[in-house]
């Protein structure tokens, strides 16, 4: 994980934000690693309960005159934890935006089942129907391509614990990738089954290196797997 910039004051506690530990921050960019049950962004049901209103609200620190706030660069699915990136102007929103496809992003997952090939990728074109489902077509024109790399780092008798590298960032494609092949991603009740043994969604972004959008110097941030992770492959 990085360091802080120098110049960043650790916040008071009634201004820290719920649910987001704040990796970084400087008068650019804001890095945060999220708690699963978050959304990134609100609804039209959910508005409050976000990272994206929790760092507009810790950004201003308490003074509701204050002009600053943050800009959304990506996003990580309610149920998923770990880094979330988050600009602080346009400029820098415009910059990380378009070079995200070439940033590394790893992230950790636990899926039913032992893999038959322990490293590998799997491609396919997304496609996303009007009951916001995602799953794998032939037709190149109407899906989306999708790439995605892993690496079993632990297993046990029914689950695999992997890294998993992101080469496009498709929705719900990691997801879909693993169920489509046979191991869907623990908790998840959408491509996989209702597990009650499972206490979440077993997806964690954990590892991402960008470029700084006024430095232009890289930047690596770290989380390491999850402990609950580590001991659903005991």
């Amino acid at each position: 994980m990085q360091n802080q910039d120098p110049s960043f004051k650790k916040p008071s506690k009634k201004h820290q934000p719920k649910g987001l530990n704040i990796l970084f921050e400087d008068r650019d960019i804001l890095v945060v690693d999220k708690i699963n049950g978050l959304l990134t962004i609100g609804t039209e049901k959910e508005r409050e309960n976000t990272a994206h209103f929790l760092l507009n609200e810790y950004v201003k620190r308490g003074n509701e005159r204050s002009r600053n706030r943050v800009f959304i660069v990506h996003r990580l699915d309610r149920d998923t934890s770990g880094i979330l990136v988050f600009a602080k102007s346009e400029n820098a929103k415009e910059f990380l935006q378009d070079n995200w496809q070439d940033f590394d992003k790893k992230y950790y997952t636990v899926v039913y089942g032992t893999l038959t090939q322990k490293e590998g990728e799997i491609s396919s074109y997304l496609y996303e129907n009007k009951a916001f489902r995602v799953s794998s077509v032939n037709d190149t024109n109407l899906g989306k391509y999708a790439k995605t790399g892993y690496k079993v780092l632990k297993e046990s008798e029914k689950y695999s614990l992997l890294e998993v590298k992101l080469f496009t960032g498709r929705k719900h494609q990691i997801r879909v990738h693993f169920a489509e092949n046979g191991h869907p991603i623990l908790g998840d009740k959408i491509y996989g089954k209702v597990d009650k043994e499972i206490k979440r969604f077993v997806l964690h972004s954990g590892y991402l290196s960008i470029i700084h959008p006024y430095t232009k110097k890289e930047m690596v941030f770290e989380t390491g797997i999850p402990t609950y992770f580590k001991a659903l492959v005991k």
